[in-house]
Parts: structure tokens; sequence; C-alpha cells
């Protein structure tokens, strides 16, 4: 099967396009390298450097007639969201529409869209946080999500485009970059190997739900071979608090280092964690690492790679 993969030079999509790889399919990588690296292309994966927006986009479609796409290209950075709302539609609305338009008239089947479990439900009236939660986001991020999940509800109805979107947790594991919802991760690391002062916001109390990204790689594996249409939270249903995701990674990169903290963030959700029932049942899915063990080992890659981003 030919395959394309947005933002596939990025973290979450690098690892999905080597999965790809290896079960046999061809694979093509659309990433305008804003946030992706060149360096986490693997040999195999055919990279067109665009921008998910060109308009260009459907003479790829003419030539290669993708029947699947894994759209991961986004502004995925909640504080810049709320700084400049219109860009983060522009890029996630717009860029989704492009993509859309482009193959549905070309063999596009289905769409596996990578959506946010962490920002489209807002501060949890109950716990875990299931599919049938309240959808109250807090962020231009994850209103942009939801509004992408009802353009292809759309697209469905009207065109027969199966999607699958998967309400990721906070994703982590090696080839992090500091952006995003589990970017704080990919801080602490750098700021702890390069000697600088590491700071939580607040009181470091709030929670969030972190998912290693090889059990979001399996489950877009799994999405791809059942194809079930809807929504499905990808998550551990565990919370974890921020002071003890440092100490966690501050005792494998700089044991001993005191941990500081700064003002809190305004408006930022204090709790997150999700229900994978769902996904245990739809796609025979479910968390495998758990949050300890996950961490260590990407903290640990970090001090292999000597990936030292000053601020």
């Amino acid at each position: 099967m030919t395959i394309l993969v947005t933002g596939g030079a990025g973290f979450i999509g690098s690892h999905i396009v080597d999965a790809l790889l290896a079960a046999g399919h061809d694979v093509h990588i659309l990433d305008d390298l804003s946030g992706g690296f060149r360096h986490n292309v693997p040999p195999g994966a055919i990279l067109h450097e665009s921008d998910v927006r060109d308009p260009d986009l459907a003479n790829l479609w003419k030539e290669y007639g993708y029947e699947v796409v894994f759209h991961l290209a986004a502004q995925m950075d909640v504080r810049r969201s709320v700084a400049d709302p219109a860009f983060d539609a522009d890029v996630n609305i717009g860029g989704l529409l492009n993509v859309l338009e482009a193959g549905r008239s070309r063999g596009l089947r289905h769409v596996i869209f990578s959506s946010t479990g962490g920002a489209i439900y807002g501060e949890p009236q109950y716990v875990p946080q299931d599919e049938e939660h309240l959808l109250n986001p807090l962020s231009p991020y994850g209103i942009t999500k939801l509004c992408s999940e009802k353009y292809l509800h759309f697209y469905h109805h009207t065109y027969d485009i199966s999607w699958t979107a998967l309400r990721y947790g906070n994703v982590y594991g090696p080839r992090q970059n500091p952006h995003g919802e589990a970017g704080v991760v990919a801080i602490f690391a750098q700021r702890l190997l390069a000697g600088l002062p590491t700071v939580v916001n607040g009181d470091g109390q709030q929670t969030r739900d972190y998912v290693h990204v090889r059990d979001v790689v399996a489950a877009n594996m799994a999405a791809l071979e059942k194809r079930c249409v809807g929504t499905i939270n990808i998550g551990t249903g565990v919370e974890t608090n921020v002071n003890q995701l440092f100490r966690i990674v501050r005792d494998t990169v700089a044991p001993g280092v005191a941990v500081k903290h700064g003002p809190g963030k305004p408006g930022e959700q204090r709790r997150s964690v999700l229900s994978w029932a769902k996904a245990q049942r739809s796609l025979d899915w479910k968390p495998t690492i758990g949050v300890e063990d996950g961490l260590r080992e990407t903290a640990a890659w970090f001090m292999q790679q000597n990936t030292i981003n000053r601020p």
C-alpha cells in the first residue's frame, strides 16, 4: 500500500514511518521541516519537503494515488495557539482541509488523524476521561483538533472517506522535541544535561497522562488494520504530576539537582487522564510501557544523543 504521512519527519510521525516501512508499505512523507528533521527520515521513505497547506499537494495524489493518510502535521504548541490562534487554525484546520480536498477525488479512502486527549476534554468532570466526556477545550489548539474531527465526520458522510481520530495523552519518548503537550520531558532532560536551571511552573501538582511513543505507534498500526470510524483515546489511565516527572528525569540525568518553582501559567489545565477501554475494544490495544520505565528510557536517550538545545 502507498501511504502518505504528513509530519512524518517529526517525533511521532517518524516512528510511525519506521513501523510502516517494517510492515512492507511504500511510505511518502510530507513535511516542511519546521518541526521535524531530515535525519528522522529513514532510508526507504520518500520525503516531499512541503507545507501541508500547499495547493500543489493535489499533484502528488495524481502521481501516487495515496489510499491512506496518517495526518500528524500540525501547529502543536498549546502556548503558541493561545498567542496566535489565527495561525493555529490556518495550519491545523486549513492544512487538514487541503489534504482532504487533494485526496477526496483521487483515491483517498481512510485518514488516521492524530488528535488530542490532553487538550480536547478540558478539566475533567470525572476520571479517567472517556470518549463520552464533555468536550470543552481550553486552548485554540484543542479547539482546532475538535473542529478537525468534525470535518472528518463531514468528509466521511459526504465522500465516504473513513477516519479514525486517535486522541493521544501526552506522548513522550526518543526523538521528542521540546514543543507540544509533552515537551516538558525534553525540556527537563535538555536543561539538566546542559547544567541549566530547571523550573517547574506553579506548584507542580498539575497532572497529565504520559503515553510512550511505541505504544502510540502500536495504536496507529492497529487503526490501519481495523479502520474503525470515530474517536479513540490513546492513554494509560495513570496520572503523573510534574513534580514526579521531574524527579524521574532528574534521577536519570543529573541526580541531586534541586527543583525550582516559578509562577504558574495562566489558564493551564490542572488534570488530564484518559480511559483506554474503547481502544482495547476497538483496536485490541492497551498501553504496555509504564511511565517510570518509559521516562527513564527517554532520559537515557537524551544522554546518549547528547542533544543539548540551549535556550
